[in-house]
């Protein structure tokens, strides 16, 4: 009896109890807009299966501008027209600006302090008012401006030279070194100017690793009940990767804290000083040790989503990057 309920067994007791749920009938909701009919277990996924995008817009031709999917468990409404999106909006904002958050980005409590995830509250607001004032604001860009043009400078000098010596140019890794560079200056005032060094190395394969982690389909996010079992492992590897990141910003700000306790230190004028001296100037609300490495991360994940829209747009036109360097330099 003791080897009876071994793992084989429990995930066919798992199947039988979803495909129960799903078969017994129960109250349908009458609000929930048309949709097609969904299979036992699965729902609708199998339409999904190849090419989302174009699989909504033919379900759009059949069920108009609103229609409801099950995913797995999961219920979801979709928009299709700007129109229906703009009225929904006027009256459900709030309801809307909820996002969903996916299995992996419940690892290190981030869901609850990452900005992208958290909700409409006070805590999101001050968030907001972290990136707007000491990220994008014309003061943090100024500040950066020269050396915004030695990377542009440097970025263009490595081109040229791979082109002398007729050696291909990386520009994925050239573009995320420059950017992590402005990005990293901004935050904590360190510029990391070599693209080969151990440490962008690291911040470039734990940052690509999370966020492909948490792009990744995942069971669980479609089939709640399987969550604590994490049986494609992507939390388990989200985690790693996060730890890895977590501990890098550690490291930076303990060197920011062991700097300031010198009698000699200078004030930085960056992302860094300011959410560890918040409470001091009282200018928003405090955030603790964990709350400040969480937001570093999202602003090097923005950095990222930025360097991959980048490449994007110059490997469609080589003139659109010429035009880039212009808007970058001033």
């Amino acid at each position: 009896m003791e080897y009876f309920f071994t793992f084989p067994y429990f995930i066919f007791l798992i199947f039988i109890f979803i495909t129960l749920r799903c078969l017994i009938p129960g109250r349908r909701n009458p609000k929930l807009p048309p949709g097609p009919t969904p299979l036992p277990i699965i729902g609708n996924l199998f339409v999904l299966r190849h090419k989302p995008h174009q699989a909504l817009a033919k379900l759009t031709k059949s069920y108009g501008p609103i229609m409801s999917l099950k995913l797995g468990q999961v219920t979801a409404v979709v928009f299709s027209s700007a129109e229906t999106i703009q009225q929904v909006l006027q009256t459900h904002d709030n309801v809307l600006s909820y996002r969903f958050i996916p299995d992996a980005a419940t690892v290190y409590d981030h869901a609850e302090l990452g900005f992208p995830w958290i909700p409409i509250s006070p805590n999101y607001k001050n968030h907001r008012k972290i990136f707007n004032n000491y990220l994008l604001s014309p003061k943090a860009l100024d500040a950066t401006r020269n050396l915004r043009r030695l990377r542009i400078d440097k970025l263009l000098d490595n081109i040229r030279q791979c082109a002398v010596n007729g050696e291909v140019v990386d520009i994925g890794r050239t573009l995320f070194s420059m950017a992590l560079n402005l990005i990293s200056y901004t935050i904590w005032s360190v510029d990391l100017v070599d693209v080969d060094s151990e440490m962008t190395k690291e911040f470039k394969t734990t940052l690509r690793g999370s966020l492909e982690e948490m792009g990744r389909p995942n069971i669980s996010d479609f089939f709640p009940v399987l969550k604590k079992m994490d049986i494609q492992g992507v939390r388990r590897r989200t985690a790693v990767h996060f730890g890895k990141m977590l501990g890098l910003i550690d490291e930076m700000i303990d060197k920011r804290l062991k700097m300031q306790e010198s009698p000699d230190f200078t004030p930085k004028n960056d992302l860094l000083h300011y959410l560890l001296n918040m409470k001091e100037d009282n200018s928003g609300i405090p955030l603790n040790r964990n709350q400040i490495k969480h937001s570093i991360f999202d602003s090097l994940v923005r950095t990222w989503d930025e360097v991959q829209g980048i490449k994007a747009f110059h490997s469609s036109s080589f003139s659109a990057f010429v035009s880039l360097n212009y808007r970058l330099i001033t």
